[in-house]
């Protein structure tokens, strides 16, 4: 990676070449004047596209999230299953979230939900389920009252599992061989 600046005080050759002189020795007034024109990568160095930055962070979090209906009752038909899914997507883009994939049977349903790390996972997981549970037994009332009762659709307990990125042993063994400071 090579980062190209444009300084008055540098000469042509340095800022060809590259080379950022070090911060810590330069005038303050040079470092007013230093603008920071464009990053370069590596040509070789392929984006992934589930690596996302913000203002001060870079980030790559997925969950795997699992609703159950309450009582676990085969409520769920093809139809509403897939609006499910649209009131899901529509809710995890009010979070700037992205639902990722969503799939489930007659009484659950999986979501891969890929979120910044400004959301708090529990308010997520609320809204995802307060919004699709007033939504679909709004719009099936019919056929949901014959599974379900007492204004509920959602079970209270859910399932969320962190997912992707290197396996935890692996993590764990690069966090032992950092070298500490001595001293």
């Amino acid at each position: 990676m090579r980062l190209i600046v444009h300084d008055p005080d540098l000469g042509r050759a340095e800022r060809q070449s590259g080379t950022v002189p070090d911060w810590r020795f330069a005038r303050p007034s040079s470092l007013m004047a230093i603008t920071v024109l464009h990053l370069v990568m590596s040509p070789r160095w392929n984006p992934n596209p589930d690596v996302r930055t913000g203002r001060h962070v870079v980030y790559n979090l997925h969950v795997h999230l699992v609703f159950v209906t309450k009582y676990r009752r085969t409520a769920f038909t093809n139809e509403m299953m897939t609006r499910c899914e649209e009131i899901m997507r529509e809710v995890c883009a009010d979070f700037e979230a992205d639902l990722k994939e969503f799939n489930g049977e007659e009484d659950h349903v999986h979501l891969l939900v890929h979120y910044p790390p400004k959301v708090q996972l529990s308010k997520l997981v609320n809204s995802l389920t307060g919004v699709s549970a007033r939504l679909l037994r709004k719009e099936y009332d019919a056929h949901v009252r014959r599974y379900l009762w007492g204004g509920h659709f959602w079970s209270g307990s859910y399932f969320a599992g962190s997912c992707g990125g290197a396996p935890l042993t692996v993590v764990k063994q690069y966090i032992e061989n950092q070298k500490r400071p001595v001293g």
